[in-house]
């Protein structure tokens, strides 16, 4: 079992830059990818980012690509969300998942089996 906590969402202006943060502890050894999700009020969870940590393969939806970038620290099993030139539309809960090996599809959100408890994160002025 791993736990995730995810950290950092907040309130910033159109434009604005925001970091989210998530540690993982428990069985970390299981970890292959780390990755970020969304989820706005009355849509579906969708996917932002992912990072493959060993190697640091890092993989983007195309509505962050070019804003956010996603970083990982294998040996303090964590991972950080650097989002910048942040837009109204960017305003959900994310949330910080992980999995094993799987399949090739980092975006799918059924494929991850740890989740954490999500932070808000608002983008308005």
């Amino acid at each position: 079992q791993v736990q995730l906590v995810e950290s950092g969402g907040g309130l910033v202006q159109p434009g604005g830059s925001l970091r989210v943060s998530c540690a993982a502890s428990g069985r970390t050894s299981n970890i292959v990818y780390m990755a970020w999700f969304r989820q706005a009020p009355g849509k579906e969870r969708e996917f932002v980012s992912a990072i493959r940590l060993k190697g640091d393969y890092t993989y983007y939806s195309d509505s962050v690509r070019g804003r956010f970038t996603i970083s990982g620290d294998n040996a303090k099993n964590t991972v950080h969300l650097q989002m910048n030139s942040l837009k109204p539309e960017d305003t959900a809960v994310y949330y910080c998942a992980t999995r094993g090996i799987g399949s090739a599809a980092v975006g799918l959100p059924n494929d991850y089996d740890s989740w954490g408890q999500g932070t808000q994160v608002t983008v308005s002025s």
